[in-house]
């Protein structure tokens, strides 16, 4: 197995990278050899500064990088020689199993979407988050981000989908699926989830537990919480000031720990043919890791072989 990592990407590239390459090699259970991509000499230089040991990675020169604030579409087009470019050839030439990046977010999605294309039957891909609950356990949100506007059909396919991850990411057996929604009841909500609602309770692939609430979101209610983007990506942000907050204000409190993005490392994106990761554009050295890990275990799973014949 080999993951190819951009090692430009990020505003602390490429040496939070590097770091992060030393922690994945040092773990145990680590078995991919890496492909680093990105400006060699400045790369060999940090490897070499940081005592990183040969034999399990080879660097890939790319002389250019797409800024994090570049059009993603043309500067995919135009910066062919770039680290997320190359990145995605070496995916989709099968020079590699999985791609990992914490740079340019929709240049990322534009190569994963158009380069390496959605998994046959996938009407939309989706990206998910990990929620930790209070209890000690992890749930998962899903879409939170990628498609503000959704049918019923796609949030239909995101809960088989999430389902999948859960089970064979996060461990949880016969993972529970809630709609998110404004109330319990089968006839709450606006008209996407009121007509998604009777999908997912048909859905024999799936363990359907009806609609939940936002105050269920953080409880051990549902494993899988499925929404549209839109209503997902506030969630997340919300979510995500909760850390901020906790450390700004120097609460040592185990739970609100575990809302640091970098103990979960970044965002697979479900549904595309081959594994690839986004990371958070500061992500540091434990999130660089822990990308490299998820990508690793999407590959070994199969997850996203798995998820085509749940959906076929």
């Amino acid at each position: 197995m080999t993951i190819a990592i951009d090692m430009m990407g990020g505003d602390f590239a490429p040496a939070e990278a590097v770091k992060g390459v030393l922690q994945y090699l040092s773990q145990e259970g680590s078995s991919a050899n890496l492909a680093l991509v990105g400006d060699e000499s400045a790369i060999s230089l940090l490897l070499k500064e940081h005592n990183v040991p040969g034999g399990r990675f080879q660097v890939i020169h790319a002389d250019q990088v797409i800024g994090m604030h570049e059009h993603p579409t043309k500067a995919l087009k135009e910066k062919q020689r770039s680290s997320i470019a190359i990145g995605f050839h070496l995916l989709a030439s099968g020079k590699a199993d999985a791609f990992v990046s914490a740079g340019n977010t929709g240049a990322m999605l534009v190569g994963a979407l158009f380069i390496i294309k959605a998994v046959e039957g996938v009407l939309r891909p989706t990206i998910s988050s990990v929620m930790p609950k209070e209890n000690g356990g992890a749930g998962l949100v899903v879409d939170v981000g990628l498609n503000a506007d959704c049918k019923p059909e796609q949030l239909n396919q995101f809960a088989v989908m999430g389902s999948v991850y859960a089970q064979l990411i996060l461990g949880i057996d016969n993972p529970r699926i809630g709609l998110i929604n404004v109330g319990e009841e089968e006839g709450k909500g606006n008209i996407l989830a009121q007509a998604t609602y009777p999908l997912l309770k048909a859905n024999s692939n799936i363990n359907f537990i009806g609609n939940i609430e936002g105050r269920d979101i953080l409880t051990d209610k549902a494993d899988v919480m499925v929404c549209e983007g839109f209503t997902g990506n506030v969630l997340l942000k919300l979510v995500e000031s909760l850390y901020e907050i906790s450390d700004k204000r120097r609460i040592n409190d185990e739970y609100f720990e575990r809302f640091n993005f970098e103990n979960y490392g970044g965002t697979p994106i479900l549904g595309v043919a081959k594994p690839v990761v986004i990371g958070h554009g500061i992500s540091k050295a434990k999130a660089f890791k822990n990308m490299i890990l998820v990508a690793q275990k999407m590959h070994e799973k199969n997850v996203l072989g798995i998820m085509k014949e749940k959906l076929q």
